[in-house]
C-alpha cells in the first residue's frame, strides 16, 4: 500500500528483534505517547504476517531520520513492558553472540527470555507463599519426618515463606500439598518482594592449602576489572574451596556472582555447598524447573535479590545487574555447547560476558580443554594449578587390564570381580562406568547373523528389558516390540551381544546378591527428583556399587568410593573424530577422580583391548596435563582447531546426492565470491574447504546427512565471508533440504 503518512508529520518508529528465522529486525510504528514509554530491551506484541509475536525493542529510531520504505508501517499491538527488561549489557551480549554465532538476533534474544515471558505473559507474577493455619501440631505429624521438619520451619515464619525457599531447603511440593490436605497449612499469592537481602555468612572457611591461598589471591586482585582464570586442578584438588573464598570477597560488595554448571544433576550439591557457607538469596535457573519457577528465578537475578545465580548453560544470558564474578564449573564439558538451533557455547560467551561487565571469570576443571589451554599460551587466559588433594587425599594409583588375555565373566575380568569383592568386603564403594545405557547395544541372530537395525537410522537398535521389553533407537527415539524369532531366517536363537548399564546391573546382582547396586543413567534418572534421591542413597549407605554413565563422572564428591572401574574406553580410541582423543583422555581422568577422595586410598581398574594404546600410556605414566601439551603440538603440525578456526555445515535430505550437489555449489562460490563491499587487509589468508562428505551417521531419522568444514588461520577472515556467504545460502537452498552453521564446532556428528 503507498505511503499515505503527512510527510511533514513526525513518525514516531521502533526497531524490534522478531522471534521468526530471518536475519533482519523490523520496524514499527506507534504513538507519540507510546513512544515516550517505550524503552530498549522492553518487550512489545506485534503482528508479523499472519501472526501474532512477542519481540524486544533494539533500537528507537529519531524522529528526524527519514523513513526510506515506500509501504505503510505497521503499529505495534501493545508495549507490555514500562521497562527494560534485558539491560544494555546483555542486549550487547546477545546482539555479539548472534553476529558471531551466524543466528537470527530475534531467535538470539528467545534464548534469554523465560518461557512465560516469551508467550507475552505479565513480568510481575504473585508469589506462592505457605502459612501455618494450625499452630503447635507438631505431635499430629509423628510418623513423617519430612512434613514434620517442613512444619517446624514453617513455625517459625509467622509471616509465611515462599515456595521458592522451601523448595530450596529441600522440602519438596508433595510434602507441603500433604500438610495442606490435613489443615495445618495453606497456601496464599502475594507480591513478590524483589529487595536483595544482605549477605551473611553461616559458615567459616576452610584454611587453605598454598596452592588454593595463591589462586584465591590472584583471583582477588582481578575484582573490578576483567580478567580470565583458568584453575586447573586436579580432581579432588579444592577447586569448589577456592570458588567460595572468592564468592565470599565478592559477595562482601554487593556484587552477584554467576555459576554454571554442565549438568542439572551437578545443582543440588552445588548449592548444599553454597548454602552451607552463605546466607542468602541463590536463584536456580535449569531445564528442571517449570515455567512459573523458572521465571521467579529470572526475575530474581534480574533485579539483584539474588546475590548468587546457579545454572546450567542458558543461564549465561540471564541479566544481572550488579555481575561481579563468573564462574565456569567443568569447564571442558560438552554440555556447555548447544548443539541444535542456536549453537553457542557458554564458555566462550561467558569469557564475552565478563569483558563487558569488567568482571573476572573462572575457567574451572581437572581436565582443561585443548582450547583453554591454547588460550593460556596466547596470554588470554591466566592459569592456576592445584596440584595436591584436599585434605590428606592421595591420587588413585591406575592399573590396566588387558581384555584380550583376561580370563572374563560377564564381560568383566576375574581380576576386576576379585578387587571388587574386596573393597565391599571392607565396606568400601565401588563405582563401574559404562557409557553406555540399556541392555545391549546390540541383537544377533546367531543362525544367519541378522542384526535389529534403526530402519531410519545407519545404527543399531539398543535392547531394552526395562520398563518393558523393546528395541530402542537413541538417535531418532523409534521403538519396536522385541522379536519372537529372526524376521530373516525365523530362527528362534537371538542373542543379545555387548553390554549396557542395564545388563551390567544383572550380572552384577547375580555376582553379589547381598549388595547395593544403585544405576544411574538417563533411565533410571528420569522421574522428577530421582537423582537427588539417588545422591541421598549414595551417601547414606558406605558400602555399595554405584554403576552408571557420564552423569557420575562430571563433578560429583563420592567419599566412600576407593575402586572406580572403566569397562570400555576402546570406542573412543578409535573414533574418526580428531577430538575424540582429547574428550576419551578428560573422561578417564573425571571417572578415576571419584576414587580416594576420602581418607582411604583410591584405585583405578581400566579394562581395554588397546594397553599399548599411546594416549593410556600417557595418561598412567605421565599425566593429562602432557596429553594436553602433545596433543597442542599435533594440532599445530596438522593445522587443526584451535590453531585454526572452524565452522560446519551441517546438510540434510532425503537424498545424499542432493546434499552433495548443493554443497559442492555453495562451495564454488565461496571460493570464487567476489563481494561488493571492500575487503578486508590481503594479508588475511583464503578459507580452506573440506568436503561436501557423508556425516559419520550418514543416514539419520530417515534423512541423509552431508558436512562442510571450512577452516581459516584468522577469525575476521572467516566471518567476513561467512557474513555475506552464508545468508545467500540460505535463501538460494532448496526447500526440502535442511542446513545449519555450527561456529567452533565440538563435534563431527
Amino acid at each position: 500500500m503507498p505511503n499515505s503518512v503527512d510527510p511533514n508529520s513526525p513518525i514516531y518508529r521502533i526497531r524490534v528483534a522478531v522471534p521468526v528465522h530471518l536475519y533482519d529486525c523490523f520496524d514499527y510504528k506507534l504513538s507519540a505517547e507510546q513512544y515516550q514509554q517505550a524503552h530498549i530491551g522492553a518487550r512489545v506484541a506485534i503482528s508479523f504476517g499472519r501472526r501474532h509475536l512477542i519481540g524486544v525493542i533494539v533500537e528507537k529510531i529519531p524522529t528526524d531520520v527519514p523513513l526510506n520504505s515506500s509501504f505503510q508501517l505497521k503499529a505495534i499491538d501493545a508495549l507490555l513492558d514500562d521497562r527494560a527488561i534485558l539491560n544494555e549489557q546483555v542486549l550487547s551480549l546477545l546482539t555479539w553472540s548472534a553476529n558471531y554465532y551466524q543466528f537470527p538476533l530475534g531467535e538470539v534474544i528467545q534464548t534469554a527470555l523465560p518461557s512465560l515471558l516469551r508467550q507475552g505473559k505479565p513480568y510481575n507474577l504473585l508469589a506462592t507463599v505457605w502459612n501455618v493455619l494450625k499452630p503447635s501440631a507438631e505431635n499430629e505429624l509423628k510418623r513423617s519426618e519430612k512434613q514434620r521438619n517442613a512444619y517446624k520451619l514453617l513455625s517459625v515464619h509467622p509471616q509465611g515463606t515462599s515456595e521458592h525457599l522451601l523448595n530450596l531447603s529441600g522440602i519438596e511440593n508433595s510434602t507441603l500439598k500433604a500438610l495442606q490436605k490435613k489443615g495445618l497449612i495453606d497456601t496464599a499469592l502475594k507480591p513478590q518482594d524483589f529487595s536483595a537481602p544482605p549477605v551473611q555468612m553461616a559458615q567459616m572457611p576452610l584454611t587453605a592449602n598454598p596452592d588454593q591461598r595463591l589462586a584465591i589471591q590472584q583471583i582477588l586482585k582481578a575484582q573490578n576489572k576483567y580478567q580470565a582464570f583458568l584453575l586447573d586442578g586436579l580432581t579432588g584438588s579444592g577447586k569448589t574451596e577456592v570458588y567460595l573464598q572468592v564468592m565470599q570477597e565478592v559477595l562482601k560488595k554487593g556484587k552477584q556472582v554467576l555459576v554454571l554448571v554442565p549438568e542439572i544433576g551437578l545443582t543440588p550439591q552445588t548449592i548444599d555447598r553454597f548454602q552451607s557457607r552463605f546466607h542468602c538469596h541463590i536463584a536456580l535457573l535449569h531445564s528442571g524447573l517449570n515455567d512459573s519457577k523458572r521465571l521467579q528465578a529470572w526475575q530474581y537475578a534480574e533485579t539483584g535479590k539474588a546475590a548468587i545465580i546457579l545454572g546450567t548453560r542458558s543461564a549465561i544470558y540471564t541479566p544481572m545487574p550488579n555481575l561481579g564474578l563468573i564462574i565456569l564449573d567443568e569447564e571442558h564439558d560438552l554440555s556447555f555447547k548447544q548443539q541444535e538451533g542456536f549453537r553457542y557455547h557458554a564458555r566462550d560467551v561467558g569469557l564475552y560476558r565478563a569483558a563487558l561487565a569488567k568482571c573476572p571469570i573462572i575457567l574451572g576443571s581437572a581436565t582443561p580443554s585443548i582450547d583453554s589451554y591454547h588460550l593460556v599460551e596466547q596470554g588470554k587466559l591466566t592459569c592456576l594449578e592445584l596440584n595436591q588433594r584436599a585434605g590428606n587425599a592421595i591420587m588413585p594409583k591406575m592399573h590396566v587390564i588387558d581384555l584380550k588375555i583376561a580370563k572374563k565373566q560377564h564381560g568383566m575380568s576375574q581380576q576386576l570381580l576379585d578387587e571388587i569383592g574386596k573393597c565391599l568386603a571392607r565396606k568400601e564403594q565401588v563405582l563401574i562406568f559404562l557409557n553406555r545405557r540399556g541392555y545391549a547395544p546390540v541383537l544377533l541372530c546367531e543362525q544367519c547373523a541378522w542384526q535389529a537395525n534403526c530402519p531410519h537410522c545407519d545404527a543399531h537398535l539398543t535392547l531394552h528389558y526395562q520398563p518393558y521389553s523393546h528395541l530402542h533407537c537413541h538417535h531418532c527415539s523409534t521403538i519396536q516390540r522385541l522379536p519372537s524369532a529372526c524376521p530373516a531366517c525365523h530362527h528362534t536363537s537371538l542373542k543379545p551381544i555387548g553390554m549396557g548399564t542395564a545388563k551390567v546391573e544383572a550380572s552384577l546382582q547375580e555376582l553379589f546378591p547381598d549388595q547395593l547396586i544403585i544405576r544411574v543413567d538417563r533411565d533410571s534418572t528420569s522421574r522428577v527428583g530421582s537423582w537427588q534421591k539417588i545422591q541421598e542413597q549414595i551417601h547414606q549407605n558406605k558400602s555399595a556399587i554405584l554403576l552408571g554413565t557420564q552423569m557420575l563422572a562430571k563433578g560429583h564428591h563420592f567419599p566412600y568410593v576407593t575402586l572406580v572401574a572403566i569397562l570400555d574406553i576402546d570406542a573412543g580410541l578409535l573414533s574418526v573424530d580428531f577430538r575424540a582423543p582429547e574428550r576419551t583422555a578428560q573422561l578417564i581422568v573425571q571417572v578415576a577422580g571419584r576414587s580416594g577422595r576420602g581418607e582411604k586410598k583410591g584405585d583405578v581398574y581400566l579394562q581395554t583391548h588397546r594397553p599399548d594404546h599411546p594416549l593410556l600410556l600417557t595418561l598412567i605414566h605421565k599425566d593429562y596435563r602432557a596429553f594436553a601439551k602433545q596433543t597442542l603440538i599435533e594440532r599445530q603440525q596438522a593445522l587443526l582447531p584451535p590453531y585454526r578456526y572452524a565452522a560446519l555445515l551441517r546438510c540434510e535430505s532425503r537424498s545424499q546426492e542432493n546434499n552433495q550437489q548443493f554443497l559442492k555449489q555453495m562451495s564454488q562460490q565461496l571460493q570464487q565470491q567476489s563481494t561488493p563491499v571492500p575487503l578486508p587487509p590481503a594479508s588475511l589468508p583464503l578459507i580452506d574447504i573440506w568436503g561436501p562428505i557423508p556425516a559419520p551417521m550418514e543416514r539419520k531419522a530417515g534423512r541423509y546427512q552431508a558436512h562442510m568444514v571450512l577452516l581459516s588461520a584468522e577469525r575476521a577472515k572467516m566471518h567476513f565471508y561467512l557474513r555475506h556467504w552464508w545468508q545467500q545460502l540460505l535463501k538460494e537452498k532448496p526447500s526440502d533440504l535442511k542446513i545449519s552453521i555450527d561456529i567452533d564446532p565440538q563435534e563431527l556428528n
